[in-house]
This record gives structure tokens, sequence and C-alpha cells, in this order.
């Protein structure tokens, strides 16, 4: 597909592998024992500039725990100065006060992971003591700076408070809820391989990620499907080259022309089918399918 039908408009920032929870069910592996990888502050202004001058919209800082990550205020401040919508996904248990300054500010959303109305049940997930109560209080101090939240309820245990957690949040008053089941990937995985199979399909249409040491890669979730590292080359480069044309290609082997199979996880913004957040993306073409996620219905157990 060329660059002219696939303009890059939205990306992943994932500036840190570190994140103060260990949950199973991690897609990125991530944990305290993580690190901020190699690319240094420069190297992710330099990225953000090469987005705004390829005509993106809009970026996710990710991780890891981004909050954890120190220089995230400035780069949220310089993605701001770049004309890029910004949104936070975060775990949401710490956040520093320079950062609700950053997010009042420079008009920051936020995106976290809920995964029940009690606290012993959200935090075995997330194998961290306390985060519940962090995470629900803080919910309710962005609300409360009119700081526009989103939520997302994963499914990663039988018997799992789901509806219940939804419906916390939407008491608190987020108003967009979204669910999914686990996805084979990272921890979740349990020590099989990734594959092209298990992924929506929809991998580097209008978007990539950008990981901490600097690799491309078609998705979150696709991480294993390396299309270039910006650290080498400029991603005006990496976008639409040969790398990424062979991983397209051998997506579209698997999925077929329009991944019409998509089911996203309520974790990718720019995908639907219920309705994407980043402004840049109004369209959707998903089909019906077993966990897929519309409105606040939440998805079923992997």
């Amino acid at each position: 597909m060329s660059t002219a039908r696939n303009r890059l408009k939205f990306a992943w920032l994932e500036v840190t592998g570190f994140c103060n929870e260990f949950c199973d069910h991690c897609y990125a592996d991530s944990s305290p024992k993580g690190t901020h990888g190699t690319m240094t502050v420069d190297n992710w202004r330099h990225t953000i500039d090469q987005l705004a001058d390829m005509g993106a919209c809009d970026v996710q800082f990710i991780g890891g725990e981004p909050t954890l990550y120190p220089h995230l205020p400035e780069l949220i401040r310089h993605a701001s100065e770049a004309g890029l919508s910004i949104e936070v996904f975060s775990n949401m248990s710490h956040i520093r006060d320079e950062l609700w300054d950053a997010f009042t500010e420079f008009g920051v959303k936020l995106a976290t992971s809920y995964y029940s109305d009690t606290a012993r049940e959200h935090d075995e997930v997330t194998n961290l003591r306390g985060s519940h109560k962090r995470t629900r209080n803080n919910v309710q101090k962005a609300l409360s700076l009119n700081i526009p939240v989103r939520g997302g309820v994963v499914a990663v245990q039988k018997e799992q408070r789901v509806q219940e957690a939804l419906q916390d949040l939407q008491t608190l008053g987020v108003g967009q809820v979204g669910g999914d089941r686990t996805r084979a990937f990272g921890r979740a995985s349990k020590g099989a391989a990734p594959t092209i199979a298990d992924l929506c399909g929809h991998c580097a249409h209008e978007k990539c990620a950008i990981g901490p040491n600097g690799d491309v890669w078609p998705c979150v979730l696709g991480r294993f499907l390396n299309i270039g590292n910006v650290l080498e080359s400029p991603l005006s480069e990496i976008w639409g080259g040969a790398q990424m044309e062979q991983v397209l290609a051998d997506i579209t082997a698997v999925h077929g022309e329009g991944a019409q199979s998509c089911t996203p996880p309520q974790f990718l913004p720019m995908c639907g089918p219920c309705g994407p957040c980043p402004p840049s993306v109004g369209h959707c073409d998903p089909r019906e399918a077993n966990g897929s996620v519309k409105g606040t219905t939440i998805g079923a157990p992997a």
C-alpha cells in the first residue's frame, strides 16, 4: 500500500518498559525490572517532530508505565507544541504533581485499565497491593480537573467482576468504557510464540508503535514484526519502506485485504468497533465476532 493511501496518522510512543505493576496478562511484558531503553529525550523529541512533519494527528504515550518516565512532562509539551493531540495510557497509580499540571495545561486525555470494583480482585491482577485504591482515586481526581478519561476492563480471571468494574467506572463519571479479553502476547502468551493470526490485521494501517529502543512496530501487539528503527533511519524512510512492505504482505497473507475479521482490544485507540478515540480516524470495518466490544459490552475471557 502506498504511503499516499496509507498516511501515518497515529503512533504509540512506548517511552519505557518499566512498570510498578506486574500484571500476568501484560502484552508488553513490562515490570519493575523494565528499563527506559536506549532512546534519549532528544531522540524522542526528534521522533515527535518527524511524526508531525509526516502529518500525524495523535500520539499515545504508553509503557510500561509512562508516568514513571521522568521526562514525560517535557515530551508532552513538545508533542503539544508540534500540534499533536495527546493521550497517556496509564495505570493511574502513580501520578506526580508536575504531570497533573502538564495534563491540564496541554489538554491531555487519559486512558486506564480497571479490573474490578473490589480492591482485592484488582490488586490480584496487578500484583501490586493498593493499586486499586490509587487508580480509583486518581480517576476521580482527573475527572475533577476536567481531564477526559476512558476506561478499559480486561477479562483476566474466571468469575472476575467485569460488569461491576464497568459500572463502578461509570458511577465515577467515566463516560467511555470498553472491554476486552486477554490477548496471547507478552506474559499472557505463557511462553508461546506470537503469531500474525493473533493480531487484528489492521497493523500499520495509518498507525505504528515505537519502542524504548527505537524499534518501529506495526502496532503495540505486533512488536515481533519489526519494520525499522528510528535510531538508524528517518521515520519517513521506514514508513512505506521495503521492510514495512514485507510485513504488510505477511499480514495480508494471513488476514486478507482489509482485515475484515478485526476484533480490536480496548487499549488500541485507533481501532473500533466502539468508535475510535483519536479524531484522525473516523472509520472502522470489523465484522461482528465473538469477543468484539461495542459500547460498554465486556469481551469474554480468552
